[in-house]
């Protein structure tokens, strides 16, 4: 009894010690070899039949996990073939050990099967080896065993299949927290991407067109040649400002992120003085209160404006004025960009990302840009930024729908765009 006790206890240690399950199933079996052998010592010391039957109903245990219903199969035809000789052995606990594994690993139907097979031979034996007058306490004291064990072990497969369901989905959420890390990550690039477009092929404009006057200027009037020269040094260090500005504001650890703020509706005025000073006379018009809306938002309208008389800078030929309109109210932001230049006036080659980026930039906010050229001549680039979320189409409502900007935009965080 020591002995079979101590193997029952090393058979825990090799279960936590993650040993391959043959192993543990050897070990287990060992173990039982010993207990019922210590049990029945006197039946098996006089017969040695009953040595090879409580051999036959053990040693399939260690291959229970391999093939479960073979392996009862087996076991159950032993102890049939002892019963027809009328032999009682302690081993025959091992059925309820087989017929667990069953239940723990195969389907409802091979385990309803094997519980049949089992309660006939506890039918069988409580009526050959009961004491007279017992035989039904017999038979309900073997069925109960067989139904706790079938229970057991069709609760540990329900355990089992919901620890994988448990793992299965948080994979899929692991995979699906990468898959948004990889997009989030793709949304900052394309609007890093967009924000350096707009900074530096403006600025650059801009210090070309006055290079170019200066260049021009030099002999006749050498003054507007040095003022050209100085604003370009001007816009160049305007243009490493607002690069520097971007820039922090991706570092923690960077002071100036917290003292230069984004430009917005306010800075319009400066941006068309520049446009004004590399030869695109503009004149710039903003009704209602900036103040309405929000930094994210007047950020995208500076952004709009500044794209929009770039392309007039860099494709309109000489003496074309451009005229810049900002509406401003609770609802909406409504910006127009148009210039006089001739009708085959282009922002830009077709492969070019300025008109694409504007578009993603009004759609931020449930807007629609549209550019193209006008019936008499010239550019427009017009877009409409909505600030108040727009109620739901199937329910009533008193006043024009307006959009959500922050339901409706394609990404997250790019709100600021």
């Amino acid at each position: 009894m020591r002995s079979g006790r101590a193997l029952l206890g090393r058979t825990r240690l090799l279960v936590r010690a993650k040993l391959p399950p043959v192993a543990v199933d050897a070990v287990l079996t060992a173990a039982l070899l010993f207990a019922t052998a210590g049990l029945a010592h006197r039946d098996l010391a006089g017969s040695p039949s009953l040595v090879v039957f409580q051999w036959l109903l053990l040693i399939p245990l260690v291959w229970r996990r391999r093939a479960p219903l073979a392996v009862f199969g087996v076991m159950a035809a032993v102890a049939f073939l002892q019963w027809l000789v009328g032999a009682a052995l302690p081993a025959d606990v091992a059925l309820l050990i087989a017929l667990y594994t069953v239940a723990a690993q195969s389907s409802r139907r091979r385990t309803l099967l094997a519980v049949a097979v089992l309660e006939l031979g506890t039918l069988l034996a409580a009526s050959t080896w009961a004491t007279h007058g017992r035989t039904t306490q017999s038979f309900v004291a073997l069925s109960a065993m067989v139904i706790a064990a079938a229970v057991t072990g069709v609760n540990m497969r329900t355990r089992r299949a919901y620890l994988a369901a448990l793992e299965d989905r948080a994979g899929r959420l692991e995979r699906e927290r990468d898959q948004r890390a990889q997009l989030a990550v793709a949304g900052e690039r394309a609007r890093i991407a967009r924000e350096m477009h707009d900074i530096v092929t403006h600025n650059l404009s801009v210090m070309v067109a006055l290079a170019d006057g200066a260049v021009f200027a030099q002999e006749r009037h050498p003054q507007k040649a040095a003022a050209a020269m100085r604003q370009v040094s001007a816009t160049g260090r305007q243009a490493i400002t607002d690069m520097r500005r971007f820039l922090g504001v991706l570092r923690a650890d960077e002071p100036d992120a917290l003292r230069h703020p984004m430009p917005g509706i306010a800075q319009l005025e400066p941006l068309a003085e520049q446009v004004r000073a590399a030869g695109l006379p503009t004149r710039l018009s903003v009704g209602g209160d900036p103040t309405v809306a929000n930094a994210a938002a007047q950020l995208t309208v500076y952004r709009l404006v500044q794209e929009a008389l770039t392309n007039t800078l860099k494709h309109a030929p000489a003496g074309t004025r451009a005229e810049v309109r900002v509406r401003c109210s609770p609802a909406s932001l409504h910006v127009d960009v148009t210039d006089d230049g001739p009708a085959t006036t282009a922002p830009g080659p077709p492969s070019g990302h300025g008109i694409a980026g504007m578009r993603e930039r009004a759609a931020a906010y449930g807007g629609q840009l549209d550019a193209g050229p006008l019936p008499d001549g010239g550019w427009r680039v017009s877009a409409e930024l909505t600030l108040i979320p727009r109620q739901d189409a199937n329910a009533p409502q008193d006043g024009p729908a307006l959009r959500d900007p922050l339901r409706d935009r394609p990404r997250a965080g790019d709100g600021a765009l």
